[in-house]
């Protein structure tokens, strides 16, 4: 994917403040610390646009990206848009602010027209997180299209991968059905893969618009 221009459009509280327009929308979701602002900055070839940081929970709403690029072998060319949502799981936010995301995030998966999937990151060297399982039943029970991405790959050895992705495999049951890609922000392992994915959903999606 070559990227154009990509810019923060806005971090959102609410569906009134989010973008207008049928802009194909790819979600983002995980636990807090798992890597979700590095995987951005890697897919978009920007060091910092999304913003990384040592303090989990920090964000607390959910950030639009609006990208501009083309495809190397021209399938797509157009604007994409990636969501990123708070991260989940982070104990030290209250239960308070914990609910009021729970319910944010509810209203935008299941009532944003745009979307078009969600990639759900996982971190490849630990087991997937009661949460992280929670979150993966619930998008499958929408039928949301979903993606596993298992990040900070380069963490591990090449011997050491097969035995971490049977964990998950084992954990998030029905995962044989979604794509499943493993990934490093450090290598760039998994990019392209990606990319594949985000052009065929928005091909679906611009598909299903013309339908309707």
């Amino acid at each position: 994917m070559q990227v154009h221009t990509a810019e923060l459009l806005i971090s959102a509280a609410s569906d009134k403040q989010y973008p207008e327009g049928e802009i194909p929308e790819i979600a983002m979701a995980g636990r807090s610390n798992v890597g979700k602002s590095s995987l951005i900055n890697c897919i978009i070839s920007r060091k910092a646009l999304a913003r990384t940081s040592s303090r989990p929970g920090k964000t607390q709403l959910l950030n639009f990206y609006e990208i501009f690029g083309k495809s190397e072998k021209g399938e797509f060319e157009g604007s994409y848009r990636i969501v990123d949502v708070p991260g989940y799981g982070f104990a030290n936010v209250s239960k308070s602010i914990q609910a009021k995301w729970g319910q944010m995030m509810e209203q935008y998966f299941v009532n944003r027209q745009p979307l078009c999937g969600v990639l759900l990151i996982v971190d490849l060297r630990h087991p997937p997180s009661n949460e992280d399982v929670l979150m993966w039943n619930w998008l499958r029970h929408f039928d949301i299209n979903t993606a596993v991405i298992a990040t900070k790959a380069d963490k591990l050895s090449k011997n050491q991968i097969p035995k971490h992705l049977a964990v998950i495999r084992r954990e998030l049951q029905g995962i044989e059905t979604s794509p499943f890609i493993t990934f490093s922000s450090e290598t760039g392992q998994g990019r392209d893969e990606i990319w594949s994915l985000l052009f065929k959903w928005a091909k679906e999606f611009e598909e299903a618009r013309k339908t309707e």
